[in-house]
Order: C-alpha cells, then sequence, then structure tokens
C-alpha cells in the first residue's frame, strides 16, 4: 500500500507544495488556476446533465426543459454548465493576452505555448458542439453554417460531410454524435492540461521580468495556493453574479425557440467567444478563403514562438511592442464587435481592415519591433 501512495504524494508534493515559483509574480498567473476549476466545473455539471439529456432531435429541446424546470437544482446546473463555459473562455482569453504581453511563449516554454494553443482548438470544437445540444433555433442553424465549412475540402468536402451528417442533412444521427463527441472532448482536454502543466513544470514558471528567477523562488505553498484561492474567490463573486442574477446575458434569446429547419433566424450569430474569428469569416467574400483565413488565425499563434525576434521577453522593457500589444488587444475587441453586427458594408470593410492588421500585428510587427528594438538599444549602448 505504501508503495502505490507514494507517488501520488511526491507528484502533490513536487508539483503543489513545494515547486519553485518565482517570487514576483503577480495575479495575472492565477488565471491558468482558475482555467484548471472552470474545466473541472464544466466536466461535473456536464455529468450530471447528461444523466437528464436525451440526444434525439425530437426529444433534445424538451429534456432540456425538463431539467430547468423538473428536476431539483437542475437550473442551477445547466446555467452553471452553459455560463461556465463562457468564464471558461474569459480565463483563457486573459490568460494567453498575458502570455502575449509578457512574450511567455518564448523558448524555453514554447512548448507549452503550443500545447495551450491545441486546447484552445480543442476548447472551441467542443463549446460548438455543446452549443448544438439545446437543438434550439440558434443551435441548429449554427450547426448547419459550421459544419458546411468542410466543403471546402476538395473533392472529398462533400462526402466528408454527409459522413459528419449520416445523412444528406442534419438529422437524429448527427445530434447523437455531437453529444459523444462533446462527452469525450473535455476528458482529452483533462489530459492535455496535465501536459500542458507538465512541460511548465520542467522549465519552470515565467515572470513579470521575463528574466531567469532560479535564485529568487519561494515555495508554492503556502504562498501562491493562497493567492490562488484569493483570486478564485473574487471570481466566483463574479461568475455568481451571471449565475443567479444575468443568466441569459451571454447567450441568444432565439435559442429559447425549438429548432425549426424550414425558419432561418434572420442573423445567425455564434457565441461571443466565436466572434472576432466569426467576423474574419463574414468580412471575406470567398467562403474558403474566409474558412482557411479563420483557421489561419488560431494556428499562427502556435508559430509566435519562432517568429519572436528579440531576446527581451516582457513588455514592461519594451515600450514600443507594449503600444503595439495594446491596439492588439483593441483590433481583437473591435473584430468581436463587428461579428455580433447585422451584414452591411460598412461592417465587412471594418471587418477586413482589423483581420488584416491582426495578421499584420503577428506576422509583421512582431519580429520587425523585435529587431527595431535590438538596433536602438545597440545604439543606446554605443
Amino acid at each position: 500500500m505504501r508503495l502505490i501512495k507514494q507517488p501520488f504524494f511526491s507528484i502533490v508534493n513536487n508539483h503543489l507544495i513545494e515547486y519553485p515559483t518565482p517570487i514576483n509574480i503577480h495575479y495575472a498567473w492565477n488565471f491558468g488556476f482558475l482555467a484548471s476549476i472552470c474545466l473541472i466545473i464544466q466536466v461535473l455539471t456536464g455529468i450530471f446533465l447528461s444523466m437528464h439529456y436525451i440526444p434525439h432531435i425530437d426529444l433534445a429541446f424538451s429534456s432540456v426543459e425538463h431539467i430547468m424546470r423538473d428536476v431539483n437544482y437542475g437550473w442551477l446546473l445547466r446555467y452553471a454548465h452553459s455560463n461556465g463555459a463562457s468564464m471558461f473562455f474569459i480565463v483563457v482569453y486573459i490568460h494567453m493576452f498575458r502570455g502575449l504581453y509578457y512574450a511567455s511563449y518564448v523558448n524555453p516554454r514554447h512548448f507549452t505555448w503550443v500545447i495551450g494553443v491545441i486546447i484552445y482548438l480543442l476548447m472551441m470544437g467542443t463549446a460548438f458542439l455543446g452549443y448544438v445540444l439545446p437543438w434550439g433555433q440558434m443551435s441548429f442553424w449554427g450547426a448547419t453554417v459550421i459544419t458546411n465549412f468542410v466543403t471546402i475540402i476538395p473533392v472529398v468536402g462533400k462526402y466528408i460531410l454527409e459522413w459528419l451528417w449520416g445523412g444528406f442533412s442534419i438529422n437524429n444521427a448527427t445530434l447523437h454524435r455531437f453529444f459523444c463527441i462533446h462527452y469525450l472532448l473535455p476528458f482529452i482536454l483533462i489530459a492535455l492540461s496535465l501536459i500542458h502543466l507538465a512541460f511548465l513544470h520542467q522549465k519552470g514558471s515565467g515572470n513579470p521580468l521575463g528574466v531567469n528567477s532560479s535564485l529568487d523562488k519561494v515555495s508554492m505553498y503556502p504562498y501562491f495556493i493562497y493567492k490562488d484561492f484569493l483570486g478564485l474567490s473574487a471570481f466566483i463573486l463574479f461568475v455568481s453574479f451571471f449565475l443567479f442574477y444575468a443568466p441569459n446575458l451571454l447567450g441568444h434569446s432565439i435559442n429559447y425557440l425549438r429548432a425549426n429547419s424550414i425558419s432561418t433566424p434572420l442573423h445567425i450569430i455564434p457565441e461571443w467567444y466565436f466572434l472576432p474569428f466569426y467576423a474574419m469569416l463574414r468580412s471575406i467574400p470567398h467562403k474558403t478563403i474566409g474558412v482557411v483565413t479563420m483557421l489561419a488565425a488560431i494556428i499562427i499563434l502556435m508559430l509566435l514562438p519562432w517568429i519572436h525576434s528579440t531576446e527581451i521577453r516582457s513588455s514592461r522593457f519594451r515600450p514600443l511592442y507594449r503600444v503595439a500589444f495594446w491596439i492588439f488587444l483593441a483590433c481583437c475587441f473591435l473584430l468581436g464587435w463587428i461579428g455580433s453586427q447585422p451584414m452591411r458594408v460598412s461592417y465587412i470593410l471594418l471587418g477586413q481592415i482589423t483581420s488584416l492588421y491582426y495578421f499584420f500585428h503577428l506576422l509583421i510587427i512582431i519580429p520587425t519591433l523585435g529587431k527595431l528594438e535590438r538596433v536602438l538599444l545597440d545604439y543606446k549602448i554605443d
């Protein structure tokens, strides 16, 4: 028995208690911990919801209403799960932008960053599949639009779509498959998250200064465990507002209508966390180019460790990049707003400009500013 328990306690001790943590990290480093809490909440609430949900096109909508009205605290489970998805993305977006600001993606943590982007991609897939399950109007038409993206694949795209649907249109087989995959993906996310954490702890956490702090570290417990739980307390208060006072604020009211395949909504809009990429897709009139652009906007993030062109990590010591970062952040918010607006020429034009700047920042500004700052630094030293 002692041999069985020993490895577990050793892992806990090495990674949660005595793990050496840079002494100067602040609350921006809390969001990795909060992301793991969100994932656990999503898995637990999802398991309990699946006990009452029926993945059938004739019964799915009614089963969700049954959960809301008849199951004891079913409304709490459902709202915790649906709002929990939004909270998960809020936390992950802050976590990612913190990584961009402090260049946490630079060697030796480049593989940690790449795995993080893969986790983000799987999160998006899991969220999309989950949004289809209530079988409301926006769920059905959102699934119709998104699944049609595979038709851009030459020759076999149409056959892949029919295989994905399980027929020639979205039907009961489609819903059942989406439910099974949605149930499976969170466990893959847990496995990838553990790998993400293992890579991070192998190389050590970064810090706001972006310098090697191997000689200035303290154990994670009690200092940063307490700090994480203080951040968790504030996060619970933030989530509670949405959960108890505005549970439908981040969703679409039209999804409370049962799916109707012969009545198309006036505006088909995805959930808010997809809106920046939806704006890119919609601003390009060519379907294939639009889908490729949308996917490239995410995949390009994996290349950042090799695009980065300076040894200086933290934006605290890069005034030019710091300004560019905040412009980029504003660009992402603007893309999200554009994605929520109706199709008009002015919004399409603005979406094209902001989409172009998104790629311009990642492919041109980041490497160029790194080289420019290095030249200016050498000139100042001389």
